[in-house]
């Protein structure tokens, strides 16, 4: 005890020079708009760089399990590829026909690869950070998927980061449909476990069943129709009693989320330009 207060004594002009600095520098980044700016501009970027290079780290030595996984995927894919192919080849005896409907589907959208270098799990509202910004081409509005299904909604962007708010926040709100049985509801989040999410207002009409698939609708102006969202769990009345609150198993894996794909659709964003002109066309004029 001797030792530390003959220390505090010997260097109290370096802690009180410390002190000092530090109050000058909250004094004039709190209260000047334009230091202030600078100061949390500065702030994101190397915040942005750590998460960076802590995701790179991350990202090394878990390379195996990803690998594992994508082999997985690819098989799997293949062989969906091959049944579908041979199924249009017995109805259309076109053995082009499933490569000309791919390369016209694939030619409205472009995706934007991009990393994951931060992401949160375990609030209300959580945030994915990824390595792309405006410079390549990322928008705010912009949907992201992964190769398991959808991820979220790009919410804010920089030069060259953007944020996203995925599936896990009570914000999200996405159109989703049970596959091939011609229903629509809401997906939401209310927090707890990352792999469970909900989907709101399935009418009471509606059959289907434990294990179907659920996929984006394709009526919002953020993703296109088919893309996988998860699977049926559970079934519930919904409050009112007037139509179905299913529970859905999430197929992405925010867990070990990585490597992602922003979607730039051309043609949604030709469809949003028309009905803003159409609803400008019709607003009442002046006189």
């Amino acid at each position: 005890m001797r030792n530390l207060l003959a220390f505090l004594a010997k260097y109290n002009h370096w802690f009180l020079f410390v002190l000092l600095e530090t109050l000058c520098a909250v004094m004039l980044f709190r209260y000047n708009s334009y230091q202030g700016s600078v100061f949390f501009s500065s702030a994101n970027v190397v915040a942005g760089k750590m998460y960076e290079i802590n995701s790179q780290v991350e990202t090394f030595f878990s390379l195996t399990k990803i690998n594992e996984q994508l082999t997985q995927r690819n098989l799997y894919l293949e062989r969906q590829v091959k049944l579908m192919s041979e199924k249009m080849l017995d109805l259309t005896r076109d053995s082009n026909y499933v490569k000309r409907s791919q390369l016209q589907l694939l030619s409205d959208y472009q995706l934007i690869p991009a990393k994951v270098i931060g992401i949160s799990l375990d609030r209300k509202d959580n945030f994915i950070t990824l390595d792309k910004g405006s410079e390549d081409g990322v928008r705010k509005d912009m949907g992201v998927a992964c190769g398991n299904g959808i991820v979220g909604i790009v919410y804010m962007v920089s030069a060259h980061y953007s944020v996203v708010i995925p599936l896990l926040s009570s914000h999200s709100n996405i159109s989703v449909a049970i596959d091939k049985r011609g229903y629509y509801g809401f997906l939401r989040w209310k927090g707890g476990r990352p792999d469970l999410a909900y989907v709101e207002d399935v009418p009471r009409h509606a059959r289907f069943r434990i294990g179907d698939r659920i996929v984006t609708s394709g009526y919002s102006t953020i993703f296109p129709a088919g893309i996988m969202v998860g699977k049926v769990l559970h079934v519930f009345n919904s409050a009112d009693g007037l139509s179905y609150r299913v529970q859905i198993a999430l197929s992405t894996d925010f867990g070990h989320l990585r490597d992602v794909c922003v979607i730039d659709n051309s043609v949604m964003k030709e469809r949003i330009d028309l009905m803003r002109a159409a609803e400008d066309s019709i607003k009442p004029k002046e006189h």
